[in-house]
């Protein structure tokens, strides 16, 4: 069987039908098989924007070798008899604990929301008036927050591809669209994630291991810096070895651990607000036109330097998504984004934020319990301004001019926004360095100042970071593993989760020894 590779040029509106005619006439072939190894689009000219595509094409009617088969990851398997318990349902904690059990250990998955129907239903009755759910929000409950996001699969993580395979594959096993292994910016949405962490769950019980809902870490037992058991909100446990993926929302859990001796650090974070606009102004700025067929919506990524201290970017662009209020905890408020797989609603969405350490913010060196006070008191602030969870807002160019122009306008947000002068809510550096970034923004799309900022975006990353060993393991403990987000190592669903493979992974190979 021969085999080459093709790189295409081809309409954003192609069939697969055109795909194979465009092979067949390049390769002059008519009986092959092909498959699709990477996809982008090219909007450079806006009079021809296209999908690149890489094609492998098999063929007896080429000439050549085979192909060379991709190297997988491995996970060693052998009957272990060892309990090891997983804290939290999100990517880091179902990868970790889908790699344990295929290594042969009995595994616990305890979260402390509900399944993903009573979730959803908690967050829908929220929105509709009901009271603050402390339990089922769109931080905590089944996959974490990530189920309720754009469900982007893009990493800036390097040394991941064997963990990102093995990760897009068990997605796709479980329901998501094959497409993810293939496109260049995939995405699963959040309709397709609400099913997907569902298989994934039943999938790892059917497997033999135990999932336990409504069910809160308290406390951690330790006996000779070693893990023996864990308090739960359920009883108490015994394990071999326990692995903790947070987030970076459960601060009760970060300062459970930090008076048990895990120590941590700070690090660097990044704080600001979420952008809306009208989608069709997004596409006819990326696109020069309203609509493009083949293509959902156009996205973004900006970045700017602004006034040379602080870094200013767009972080999670949820194309014809929507403003969700994201709050973890009562009587605190801030915001995040969210879209569905076809994208298709009427306003696109994306952080806007400068990163900055909270030494700088406090003017003095402050401890890890310190930055987290420091975020949790932004939090409140935002909810103090009118005691609800309405989001505060106000348009770009009021924000840009540090002046109220006219009120926000029309908002996918579900609980109404109130009128503010976002810049003297966020801390001044932050607030001084958005301003820079914003108008460079502004130059690099059409009427970019026309939308709305709205609401406090401070869980794009962690303040802190714990101390790990090179096993993954934390700083003083031989069993005790804090992972994904919530470690300050990662960010995002991919990294998060390759974060759970691979201190997982380097689990069993140590445990072996």
């Amino acid at each position: 069987m021969g085999f080459t590779k093709l790189t295409l040029q081809i309409p954003t509106d192609y069939s697969e039908q055109t795909l194979r005619k465009v092979i067949m006439k390049k390769l002059r072939i008519v009986n092959f098989t092909f498959r699709i190894e990477s996809k982008s689009l090219d909007a450079r000219n806006k009079r021809k924007i296209h999908w690149v595509l890489n094609v492998a094409v098999h063929s007896e009617e080429l000439k050549g070798t085979d192909e060379v088969q991709k190297q997988q990851l491995e996970i060693p398997y052998k009957k272990r008899n060892k309990k090891v318990m997983i804290v939290g349902s999100g990517p880091a904690g179902i990868f970790a604990a889908i790699v344990l059990q295929k290594a042969g250990f009995e595994t616990t998955l305890i979260e402390r929301g509900s399944d993903v129907s009573i979730r959803e239903k908690s967050i829908r009755d929220f929105e509709s008036g009901g009271t603050f759910p402390t339990q089922n929000n769109y931080a905590f409950g089944e996959g974490g927050a990530g189920t309720f996001s754009d469900g982007k699969l893009t990493s800036r993580s390097k040394h991941i591809s064997l963990e990102r395979q093995f990760i897009l594959d068990q997605y796709i096993e479980a329901g998501a669209p094959p497409e993810i292994a293939y496109m260049t910016h995939p995405h699963l949405g959040t309709d397709n994630l609400k099913k997907i962490v569902v298989n994934m769950r039943n999938s790892l019980v059917e497997s033999g291991g135990r999932f336990m809902f409504d069910t809160t870490l308290q406390d951690i037992s330790i006996e000779k810096g070693k893990i023996v058991g864990v308090k739960t909100s359920n009883g108490d446990y015994e394990t071999d070895a326990l692995f903790i993926a947070p987030g970076h929302s459960a601060f009760e859990t970060y300062r459970m651990l930090m008076k048990r001796g895990v120590q941590f650090r700070t690090k660097n974070f990044a704080i600001g607000a979420r952008m809306e606009h009208p989608q069709e102004l997004i596409n006819r700025a990326q696109w020069g036109t309203s609509k493009l067929a083949g293509v959902k919506a156009a996205e973004y990524r900006l970045t700017s330097q602004a006034n040379g201290k602080h870094s200013v970017y767009s972080f999670c662009m949820c194309p014809g998504g929507m403003v969700v209020p994201a709050a973890a905890y009562a009587d605190t408020n801030i915001v995040n984004g969210m879209s569905y797989y076809l994208r298709d609603g009427r306003y696109a969405n994306a952080a806007c934020v400068a990163g900055i350490h909270p030494d700088e913010l406090a003017k003095r060196q402050v401890t890890p319990l310190e930055a987290l006070d420091f975020v949790e008191s932004l939090e409140r602030t935002f909810f103090d301004l009118a005691k609800n969870y309405s989001a505060p807002a106000c348009t770009i160019a009021s924000f840009l001019n540090k002046k109220v122009t006219g009120q926000p306008r029309e908002t996918s947000y579900p609980l109404g926004l109130e009128s503010a002068e976002l810049w003297n809510l966020l801390p001044r550096q932050v607030s001084d360095s958005m301003r820079e970034g914003l108008k460079d923004f502004s130059r690099k799309i059409a009427g970019f100042e026309q939308g709305n900022l709205i609401g406090l975006e401070s869980k794009t990353s962690s303040s802190i970071q714990v101390l790990r060993e090179q096993n993954g393991a934390c700083t003083g403990f031989n069993n005790l593993f804090l992972i994904g987000e919530g470690s300050g190592y990662a960010g995002g669903i991919v990294s998060s989760a390759a974060d759970g493979v691979k201190v997982a992974i380097g689990f069993v190979m140590s445990f072996d020894l």
